[in-house]
């Protein structure tokens, strides 16, 4: 059996009932009886009820109405109907009213023990499911791994059967595509989904400070180290560690994230200790990590330690048709969250959302659609109501727009300018005007990114 349950046995033959409600004990139940209809509500509504037996012909209300009131007090209730042999027919009915299962009377235990084990292990299944919905829905990467396209169902496939291991993984793909999303799935499919699930965003951070968040420091191994401090190897401890744009990691770090996947062991900043971790390492970037060993920026040892199995997210623009499905779920979120009355995209509106290129994948998605939310005047979001390309972009650079080349000069550099202004200005917008991720994701220094910025702002 599957463990303890509260299994409510409702019949008015006490013999009967005494007789099941024995029995499920034995296996280790928690057992309610109830002689009647009326009786087995009661007891519904004070006691969170797992699964109720009931017979089917009773005096009073009988156990098709029962099964029916207690599927409007309980929709989650499991009810397997008890039927005489050779009635049959009243079972199926019962089934087509929301029933689990049927047992025909006098009661085979073999039976009833199949029957019991495969409606709980059902119902626990159905509750962990909800459960990793909510989780998902409320995770920081704010979206499902929503999709039925092929390429997306292929991917899908490929991680249920990652998750199942402790092997290293290596996400890739275009930022705003949901690699954290992906990476905390993998987490909550895996073995380890009770113990803890760490972060670290690789590029957030410098050499020295990397190295330390990973692995801790000891007291005095720097300025400002006033005590000792373990890292987010330690924290994530029979947990998964994700890290986010290993690509962006320094020569040292790489030298110590490889001693780490090799041995599972590491030296905490400023000491000799060797200190051992049970993690499973999950990492993602944006980069061509192939292309940089080529280059020699990043180990090819590391490389092939990272990538045991490779997870490639596809580009939003190359899983074009579950931009309806994503689009669906982003307004019920936000229409709950603003509470704004809208239900649904006009026929127009969804065409220009099937048409755009985004270059910030679905984050850029949930962007238009969250604004669409705010500003929309009826229940039906209309195309009118995204925001338009030439908008300023956010974070600051009011004023700045993109523009199209029929607004600049005829000759070639003033062409190119427009055109690298027109990417820069899209690059930041489907950021959300962060300057640090729209620069590393356009190859530029966050200081070249602000130059640029303030030249076309002074001559605007």
């Amino acid at each position: 059996m599957n463990g303890q349950r509260l299994i409510l046995v409702v019949d008015d033959e006490e013999t009967q009932r005494r007789t099941v409600g024995s029995v499920l004990q034995d296996w280790g139940h928690e057992v309610l009886e109830a002689a009647a209809g009326q009786e087995a509500l009661g007891l519904v509504k004070d006691h969170a009820v797992d699964l109720i037996l009931t017979d089917m012909r009773m005096p009073g209300m009988s156990g098709l109405e029962l099964l029916r009131e207690c599927r409007t007090l309980r929709p989650d209730i499991s009810v397997v109907v008890m039927t005489a042999f050779g009635s049959v027919e009243t079972a199926v009915e019962a089934m087509k009213n929301g029933a689990a299962d049927f047992l025909t009377k006098p009661i085979d235990l073999d039976r009833l023990e199949v029957v019991v084990g495969r409606v709980l292990e059902m119902r626990r299944l159905i509750r962990e499911n909800r459960l990793l919905r909510q989780r998902l829905e409320e995770s920081a990467s704010g979206f499902q791994l929503i999709g039925n396209s092929r390429v997306m169902a292929e991917l899908l496939s490929r991680a249920a059967r990652a998750a199942e291991t402790d092997a290293t993984v290596l996400i890739t793909g275009e930022s705003g595509t949901g690699k954290e999303l992906l990476a905390r799935s993998l987490h909550d499919l895996s073995p380890r989904c009770l113990e803890k699930f760490v972060a670290i965003n690789c590029a957030a951070l410098p050499e020295t400070l990397l190295e330390s968040e990973l692995f801790g420091h000891v007291k005095g191994a720097f300025t400002g180290a006033d005590r000792d401090r373990p890292g987010r190897v330690a924290a994530a401890e029979n947990g998964t560690l994700f890290l986010d744009e290993i690509g962006d990691i320094s020569p040292l770090v790489q030298v110590k994230l490889l001693r780490f996947l090799q041995e599972r062991e590491y030296s905490p900043v400023g000491s000799d200790l060797s200190l051992k971790a049970d993690v499973r390492v999950v990492a993602a970037t944006h980069r061509d990590l192939e292309a940089m060993v080529a280059a020699g920026d990043f180990r090819e040892d590391l490389f092939y330690r990272l990538r045991v199995v490779s997870l490639a997210l596809p580009p939003l623009r190359e899983r074009r048709e579950d931009i309806p499905e994503l689009a669906e779920f982003f307004l019920a979120r936000f229409a709950k969250r603003y509470q704004r009355p809208v239900r649904k995209f006009s026929a127009e509106a969804m065409a220009r959302l099937m048409s755009l290129p985004y270059r910030g994948n679905i984050r850029e998605l949930e962007n238009i659609i969250e604004q669409a939310v705010v500003m929309a005047r009826e229940v039906v979001i209309q195309a009118e109501d995204f925001p338009s390309r030439q908008e300023a972009s956010p974070g600051g650079d009011a004023g700045l727009t993109a523009p199209g080349l029929d607004d600049v000069r005829g000759d070639l550099p003033g062409m190119l300018e427009a055109l690298e202004r027109r990417i820069i200005m899209e690059t930041l917008a489907a950021f959300k005007g962060n300057k640090s991720s729209a620069a590393r994701h356009l190859g530029l220094t966050e200081s070249g990114l602000r130059y640029k910025l303030g030249k076309w702002q002074q001559g605007d």
